[in-house]
């Protein structure tokens, strides 16, 4: 049996002075002009553990600020964990071979949320995406031309736009423009964080198809970052649910949306617009998201949560098996 083509193992990300440079930095700065800040630690990341098989379509859910960005960044290999470890096909990707890596690198690419800012000003289209495939040895230069123009073809862009400049675009375009610079090093595996959260209704209805059309046609595999579930329905195979850096639910996709097990995810799906429910008052989750800095002890929902018992505020919920392939972390379901 395949290994899985991304594996994290207890994943866990912190941010301040014992664990970032840029911040020790800051730090410094700050106490040397007589105003040292607070020793704090921004947990943002707290021991996940995640599987994608090759081929599937893995959505990743939660409010902002929980660590979904954080943990697509550190499987895209961006940033580096604290804690864990991160696989590329059965491999931990700190002991690979600097040629290894550097292929395992190529392999998995990240679409961003904003097209705005993802794509250097500075840059024409041409250079854009075919910089990268030249200088990984993956095309001559005598290719160069007709590599670029397929790579912008499948992308949905007309290759006679390859000399502009990404301000010559509409958000769609640019976001069109990220997703063949990701393809032209030819991935197996696409971390996309927001990729359609900026962009309007209907442009998000022909990137959400350019995904599946790429899916089928170049065998690739997503983990697909979203806030919003009606898009992640749509497009996931598999969902987990994330809430202040820990995964709390994880199931089929058909499984979370007809079956919700815990009482986060059943209250965001209970305030997903329908149209049978057009007529029902919005009410928003109780209470505000924790801060990262000093997360609640025990299960990190209950401030929030209609179902809390004492034993939730001081004993951590372990994330286990309630059916088949249905996994969630609440205390609940120890209740019998």
């Amino acid at each position: 049996m395949n290994p899985p083509i991304i594996e994290l193992r207890g994943i866990a990300k912190r941010f301040g002075p014992s664990y970032d440079a840029a911040a020790r930095l800051t730090r410094g700065l700050a106490e040397r002009f007589g105003k040292p800040p607070k020793n704090e630690t921004v947990r943002a990341v707290d021991g996940v553990a995640l599987t994608v098989a090759k081929g599937e379509v893995v959505g990743l859910v939660g409010e902002s600020g929980c660590g979904k960005s954080t943990i697509g960044r550190m499987v895209a290999g961006i940033m580096p964990p604290t804690e864990g470890q991160v696989l590329f096909k059965g491999q931990d990707v700190t002991t690979l071979t600097p040629e290894a890596s550097r292929d395992a690198r190529l392999k998995v690419q990240m679409i961003f949320q904003d097209p705005y800012a993802s794509l250097n000003p500075r840059m024409r289209v041409a250079d854009i995406v075919g910089e990268a495939p030249l200088v990984h040895g993956l095309i001559r230069k005598d290719e160069f031309d007709s590599y670029l123009d397929m790579q912008l073809q499948r992308a949905g862009l007309d290759p006679t736009f390859k000399r502009r400049y990404p301000h010559q675009f509409s958000g769609g375009q640019r976001q069109r423009i990220g997703i063949a610079r990701a393809l032209a090093v030819q991935p197996e595996f696409l971390v996309c964080d927001e990729a359609v959260a900026a962009l309007d209704v209907s442009i998000q209805a022909q990137i959400l198809n350019l995904f599946m059309d790429l899916r089928r046609d170049l065998d690739l595999t997503y983990l697909f970052i979203s806030h919003d579930l009606g898009v992640v329905e749509h497009l996931s195979d598999r969902v987990m649910i994330m809430y202040l850096g820990r995964i709390v639910e994880s199931a089929r996709s058909e499984e979370i949306f007809a079956h919700p097990n815990h009482p986060y995810t059943q209250a965001l799906l209970a305030e997903v617009p329908r149209i049978d429910t057009r007529k029902r008052r919005f009410t928003a989750i109780k209470g505000e998201i924790p801060s990262p800095i000093d997360p609640p002890a025990g299960c990190h929902f209950h401030p929030r949560c209609p179902h809390a018992m004492p034993r939730c505020s001081v004993e951590t919920p372990a994330l286990r098996e309630i059916a088949p392939g249905h996994n969630s972390a609440c205390h609940l379901n120890d209740q019998g």
